[in-house]
């Protein structure tokens, strides 16, 4: 079976399926630079048109793992867990989670990402807290892990090196959304960062990449069955994100709901709702709880108690932030210097959102990128968020935005209201987790 480059290439562009050798052969030549862009794009967008089987997308994801470095976590002595999202807007679930599943006893080497389209980054969101550091030292985040039980940081250059090349020549070729590829980009750096267990949160609707629950399904599918076909002990939550998860989006403005979170002031949210599902789903597939109820409870607790903000507090300081953040939040996190309420046009009720719209807003405020190089204003968004079935009446706040400058808080103000539709009818609430996938 010939290894050139072309010839493996040829043979996926036809639809053959390619061995675990030839694979690792192309993967090889993507990490070490010996394949050319032009082969690389050829690659993507032959496995875009063609698929690939189960079988294939394990071999790709295992390959990538093995392009670089796999970390090592035995000397813990503790199962080694993360969750991974598939991304939406007010999507913060990351912060605060990692901290309750360490309270659990769990250790949690959290590798995230910088925003995505519209969606935001959850290094975004901690790079808004002063000093934070997102690529420490391994020294520095073996230490934070022992001493917090997690550490939120970003792909370091050793982890998956493969997958960083090939991302963004798919960034630049129309093959983003190709679910081979999407699934060993995810699991390839899940797996380097020698996870044990993984929960993933599979997002549908008009603020997620997955419009719809069959599409969303379809992923998560995927993603269990090779994380699992991988040696991963992985599943699934289903979750609906056709209105803003947290009510907060932005950066700095979604860690301060995170704290807020953490003191326990966003009891009966769709937010909690996901968190401590996540949180319950999490210990169970570590093997840390025997059922349902008592993961349930076991989550609530480490809130409940406080654990929960002890852990991210130190967290923080282990990772360069404030001493403690959670006495210093305001001190600690860049304000803007407009903040207004966003008014409701009519009365009515909230019954429609559109939470991509919302993303793009906070984006046009300077809370996100149009291209890779942008910096980023971590002090504006919008927080005090409605939820949809809210009443309102004219005038009534649906929102406060944080803007830089009075001409951004009008803009701003108007593409908000434009999100919603406000009307006479009730709105039965739409389940936030909707299903739930296993091996």
């Amino acid at each position: 079976m010939s290894m050139l480059p072309q010839e493996i290439i040829r043979r996926k562009r036809d639809g053959e399926a390619l061995s675990s050798a030839e694979i690792r052969a192309i993967v090889s030549g993507i990490a070490d630079g010996s394949l050319a862009e032009a082969q690389v794009a050829a690659f993507a967008m032959a496995t875009w048109f063609s698929g690939m089987s189960r079988e294939e997308t394990v071999a790709l994801t295992l390959a990538m793992r093995d392009s670089g470095t796999v970390l090592d976590w035995r000397s813990l002595g503790r199962p080694v867990a993360d969750k991974h999202s598939t991304g939406g807007i007010g999507d913060n679930v990351s912060l605060m989670l990692a901290p309750i599943l360490a309270a659990c006893g769990l250790a949690v080497p959290m590798i995230s990402g910088r925003g995505l389209g519209h969606t935001g980054g959850t290094l975004d969101k901690l790079e808004s807290i002063a000093g934070y550091q997102i690529a420490p030292s391994a020294e520095r985040l073996r230490r934070t892990i022992a001493e917090a039980g997690c550490a939120i940081i970003g792909q370091t250059d050793d982890l998956a090196p493969a997958d960083r090349r090939l991302y963004a020549i798919r960034d630049i070729t129309a093959t983003v959304d190709s679910v081979p590829l999407i699934t060993a980009s995810i699991l390839s750096k899940k797996l380097a960062a020698g996870l044990q267990s993984l929960v993933l949160d599979v997002k549908f609707g008009s603020g997620a990449f997955m419009q719809s629950q069959t599409e969303a399904e379809g992923l998560a599918r995927t993603l269990v069955d090779v994380a699992n076909g991988a040696g991963l002990k992985t599943t699934a939550l289903v979750t609906d994100m056709n209105e803003p998860l947290a009510d907060a989006v932005g950066n700095a403005v979604e860690v301060a709901a995170c704290l807020a979170f953490l003191r326990g002031e966003k009891a009966g949210s769709r937010l909690e709702q996901v968190v401590m599902a996540l949180a319950a789903e999490n210990l169970l597939v570590a093997g840390l709880t025997s059922g349902p109820m008592e993961s349930q409870d076991k989550a609530r607790r480490a809130l409940e108690s406080g654990a929960a903000l002890e852990r991210f507090a130190r967290m923080v300081a282990g990772l360069g932030g404030p001493a403690d953040i959670t006495a210093w939040a305001k001190d600690s996190l860049p304000q803007a210097p407009v903040i207004r309420d966003v008014p409701a046009l009519v009365g009515g009720k909230l019954v429609a959102c559109d939470a991509r719209g919302i993303g793009l807003a906070v984006i046009a405020l300077g809370g996100g990128r149009l291209r890779a190089t942008d910096a980023v204003d971590p002090r504006v968004g919008f927080s005090a968020i409605l939820p949809l079935g809210s009443r309102v009446e004219e005038g009534t706040p649906m929102a406060r935005i944080h803007a830089a400058d009075e001409a951004q808080a009008e803009a701003g103000i108007s593409a908000f209201q434009a999100c919603y539709r406000i009307g006479p009818e009730s709105l039965a609430p739409a389940p936030v987790i909707v299903s739930r996938l296993t091996a």
